[in-house]
């Protein structure tokens, strides 16, 4: 779909840090964690919720009482009289949210719109499904974090062994993913220059009670340790006999993110600078042969390029949910895009993968990016469980 009336306020937005599974998040409910943090980030952006019209959430783990969704989420941030639709589509969720918000924008059915997205990987529910005819009257249960990383239910494979498919398929090389890997984790420094200033631009801290304590303070990512090419070297595949070892993919992670969708009148009236316009351009997606899913975003850009009216070419910036460096690798080979012009500040593939936030974070850090390099169009594309994967146009002016 392209969007033509649909945009979203300078620094109309946020991301908490992404804390690695069973880190400082790993007890936080994260609707209640992302409600707390959203009241947070918008007192500081003197932002009143009830400016909101609705809100969409996206969360793809169950949390207890998640079944309430956006409104319970809206009312705790005092959006009281507002409600909207909980969206779950594995690492798609964020770009999913954003493009329902965006429609509803789009046909004048809403004027400012909350996309917020959290999801918590560590400590996730084991289910239970009762099945009166297995034997003995026994059900079935599941993890939903762990198996279903572990086996796509259609294609019959581990998400790991879909970026050997592609390795394999396309002839990326051990050493293509560890370049990759290791540049995406100098670029990732470079956000963390000047005491995090580029991460100081969108991210907030998050504040967890404890007690009579003093509250437990997260300001930073944690969990991401000092990589290098030498490193990455010895590491072992995580497959017998494959290419793809544990530090040329993302981690399991923690965390929120949210971006407001708005009419122009709404924006300029929320934006952090009038001058600055954000506006959101188009959205694509894509679907590729199962088991393959490395190589989905690819038609997903060239689906969110088309509607947008440009090429590849005319993106300044561009960032990437990539879950394993494979991913990159594929992109930059079939797009024909230099690896150093792609997330310049770092990936999920460094700073982890709490799923629905994921590309919410992404997309913000692709807004800011364009900012800095004075303005134009940018790419926001990756994957998600399956062989799915989404795309987002946005231009800075």
């Amino acid at each position: 779909m392209a969007f033509e009336k649909t945009f979203i306020p300078y620094r109309g937005y946020y991301s908490s840090p992404f804390c690695r599974w069973q880190g400082s998040l790993a007890g936080a409910h994260s609707i209640e964690l992302a409600a707390r943090v959203a009241s947070k980030a918008l007192a500081a952006r003197k932002i009143d919720p009830r400016s909101f019209d609705a809100v969409v959430l996206g969360v793809t783990i169950p949390q207890h009482k998640s079944f309430y969704g956006a409104p319970w989420l809206a009312a705790m941030i005092g959006a009281e009289g507002v409600s909207g639709p909980t969206v779950s589509q594995a690492c798609a969720t964020s770009a999913r949210a954003l493009a329902t918000a965006a429609a509803e924008v789009e046909l004048g059915q809403r004027a400012c719109v909350l996309a917020i997205g959290c999801d918590r990987t560590s400590n996730g529910p084991h289910v239970y499904f009762p099945d009166p005819a297995g034997p003995g009257g026994r059900g079935r249960s599941e993890d939903p974090v762990i198996d279903n990383f572990e086996r796509d239910p259609w294609a019959k494979l581990q998400m790991v062994e879909t970026a050997e498919n592609v390795a394999r398929e396309h002839g990326i090389s051990r050493g293509q993913q560890d370049e990759m890997t290791a540049l995406r984790y100098a670029q990732y420094a470079r956000a963390l220059e000047d005491g995090r200033a580029f991460q100081r631009r969108y991210m907030e801290a998050v504040e967890l009670p404890r007690g009579k304590k003093e509250p437990l303070v997260v300001e930073t990512d944690e969990g991401i340790h000092p990589t290098t090419a030498e490193s990455l070297a010895k590491l072992r595949p995580v497959v017998d006999g494959g290419t793809v070892t544990f530090g040329a993919q993302t981690h399991p992670a923690d965390g929120n993110a949210a971006v407001i969708v708005c009419s122009a009148d709404s924006a300029r009236r929320l934006s952090a600078d009038p001058k600055i316009t954000v506006r959101l351009v188009a959205y694509g997606d894509a679907r590729v042969k199962k088991g393959f899913m490395p190589t989905a975003p690819v038609p997903a850009a060239r689906a969110a390029l088309e509607r947008a009216g440009i090429g590849i070419d005319a993106c300044k910036v561009i960032t990437t949910h990539n879950p394993f460096a494979v991913n990159d690798v594929y992109f930059c080979r079939e797009m024909k895009v230099p690896a150093e012009r792609m997330n310049p500040y770092g990936s999920p593939l460094v700073y982890g993968h709490p799923q629905a936030p994921t590309g919410l974070r992404a997309i913000i850090e692709l807004v800011e990016a364009l900012v800095l390099a004075g303005g134009g169009y940018g790419l926001f594309t990756g994957c998600a469980a399956g062989d799915t994967a989404t795309s987002v146009v946005v231009r800075v002016d």
